[in-house]
Parts: C-alpha cells; sequence; structure tokens
C-alpha cells in the first residue's frame, strides 16, 4: 500500500474513532476547575504528574488567597510552596507559577496570552500547557494535547510510531480536522481514565477494540462482543 492510502485509511480509522468517543462520552471537557484563564493556566502546570482530582482540592485553597496574575506575581515563593506540595514537584511548580504570573503582569498587561507564540515565553509553560488554556480559555485550536492519556492511547490506536509529544501532535494534526483537535485529545483522557489505563486496559468492554491493533481479545470474546 502506498504512502498516501495508508494515510488515507489512518485518517478513516481515526475519524471512525472518534465519532464513537463522541457518542460514548458527549459531555466530556476539562475536569480543572476554574474561573479565569490565569487560574486554568496555572491549574494545567500543577496538573504535571499530578492528577486532576488533587489539583482541584488544591487550588480552592490557592486562588482564595491569589485570586489573579498579580496576587501570585507578588506572592512569597514559600507560601506558594505550603499551598501546592500535595501536587509534587511543588518547588518547580511554584517557581515557574510565580515567574509566568509575573511576566503576564509585566509583559502582557495582566491577561493571559491568546497566542501559542506568546504562552511559549511564559516559564512552565510548553505546547501542552499552551493548547488547553488556548482550546478551554479561548476556544481557539492551535493544536492537540498531549498528556499522558494521549500519548499512550494514539500510540495503541497505530496513530503515531513516536514517543515524543511533538512528534505525536505532528502526525495527529495531519489525522484529525483542525476543529475537533481538542475532541480528540479531551475524550482520550477520559478513555484512558474509564477504559483504556496503563497497565490493565480493559479491551474486553472497549468500543474501538475492532479498530485498535493493540486489542487483546481472545477470540471467542471478541465475537460475543461483536454480536451483542
Amino acid at each position: 500500500m502506498s504512502i498516501s492510502r495508508k494515510l488515507a485509511a489512518r485518517k478513516h480509522r481515526a475519524l471512525e474513532i472518534l465519532a464513537r468517543l463522541k457518542r460514548c462520552y458527549p459531555d466530556a471537557t476539562c475536569t480543572l476547575n476554574y474561573e479565569t484563564p490565569v487560574q486554568l493556566l496555572v491549574a494545567t502546570i500543577l496538573s504535571a504528574q499530578c492528577t486532576d482530582e488533587r489539583v482541584n482540592l488544591v487550588t480552592p485553597e490557592l486562588f482564595g488567597r491569589f485570586p489573579d496574575a498579580p496576587a501570585i506575581a507578588g506572592a512569597e515563593l514559600s507560601e506558594l510552596e505550603t499551598l501546592i506540595r500535595s501536587t509534587g514537584f511543588y518547588r518547580n511548580k511554584a517557581k515557574n507559577i510565580r515567574a509566568a504570573c509575573q511576566m503576564i503582569v509585566t509583559d502582557f498587561e495582566g491577561q493571559v496570552p491568546d497566542s501559542m507564540e506568546r504562552l511559549l515565553k511564559l516559564p512552565g509553560v510548553a505546547r501542552k500547557t499552551a493548547n488547553v488554556v488556548l482550546a478551554h480559555a479561548y476556544g481557539i485550536n492551535a493544536g492537540v494535547t498531549v498528556d499522558t492519556h494521549v500519548k499512550r492511547l494514539s500510540h495503541r490506536l497505530g496513530m503515531t510510531e513516536h514517543q515524543d509529544p511533538i512528534r505525536i501532535e505532528r502526525d495527529l494534526i495531519e489525522l484529525i480536522p483542525r476543529p475537533d483537535w481538542e475532541n480528540w485529545s479531551i475524550r482520550l483522557i477520559y478513555h484512558g481514565r474509564a477504559v483504556c489505563n496503563a497497565r490493565h486496559p480493559a479491551c474486553d468492554r472497549c468500543l474501538l477494540n475492532d479498530l485498535c491493533p493493540s486489542a487483546t481479545i481472545p477470540p471467542a470474546l471478541e465475537e460475543a462482543t461483536a454480536s451483542v
């Protein structure tokens, strides 16, 4: 099969996967709690190597004490570290959060930038964080958010052969229509949490098992599932 035909087949399969995920998770959205773009930015930075549930336990007190960029920019680093300690890597996160808010105040008139180029200038912000902020705070699909779930599932589903998030994002951008870039990410995240987890994916109850080259369903069970 030619490269162009392989790409076309992969695109077709990606669209079918996305359609099924949309039906299964119709109300999927960002699970971080926030009220403003800067709060979403901070929460997303905190979510690195941490669950959204844990972040949502931390942010009410954090945002109650420091609700906006100027407040965070002027915070004592030690107090920020104490408030976010349970999210892990708290020293680096506190340093980056304060430095990012200081830059927002001094360089961006107190407003979180609404472009990828400017967001990437903020300390602690890479493409994953920038994509989340742009998609959920501003409704802008600038790229595909690649977190651990999206990386794992996109690889298992045969959408990419790469492990580097930047190269994975490039592969997905080629397969998914731009209006659905964040739809792909957020629904893979839901599916990764509910079904296709890292250690024990539940292939026997996965709505994508007939499309997934990594599915491990015994033939008899696969036939029974298909007949339901």
